[in-house]
């Protein structure tokens, strides 16, 4: 049940971020369409722990500000290898473990690496991820293992 109420509480942020209207006529019609939405989700069995993280809740902001910090290193870097040219670069691709047990927290983990410029994430084979990188050096940092542990904190 608390995941049907989360999921309709974000549907209506959802909503209301996107829309700003505040007539009568709009929240009646957006609640409405909520409310069917919630239904067929809950009908189709889809409503779970997953589709609704609500234990995520409060441990998201505190990752999101680590990784848009993550993110604007990774461009400064790319953008200083694009100013040097090709001799620069060393692509590469690599195995890392990673510490996630859930079928969520590796693909935040994934997303998280993808995000991050100058690397994507090609692949998850059980308790390894496959990981392209633009730098050497950007898979030596992903094998120091700083965003696995945060995204192994979110997890727990």
């Amino acid at each position: 049940m608390k995941h049907t109420i989360h999921l309709s509480l974000a549907l209506a942020l959802f909503w209301l971020f996107n829309s700003g209207h505040t007539g009568l006529l709009m929240l009646s019609l957006a609640a409405g369409s909520i409310i069917f939405v919630v239904y067929i989700a809950h009908k189709m069995d889809v409503v779970d722990h997953e589709s609704t993280p609500v234990h995520l809740t409060f441990k998201l902001p505190g990752y999101y500000a680590w990784l848009i910090k993550e993110v604007i290193l990774a461009n400064i870097t790319v953008l200083k290898h694009i100013w040097l040219g090709n001799e620069s670069i060393s692509p590469t691709l690599s195995r890392i473990d990673i510490s996630q047990t859930t079928v969520l927290a590796k693909v935040i983990y994934a997303n998280s690496i993808t995000l991050t410029p100058g690397t994507i994430s090609v692949g998850i084979e059980g308790n390894r991820i496959l990981v392209h990188a633009l730098l050497q050096d950007s898979i030596e940092d992903l094998k120091k293992g700083e965003m696995d542990r945060r995204v192994t904190r979110l997890e727990n």
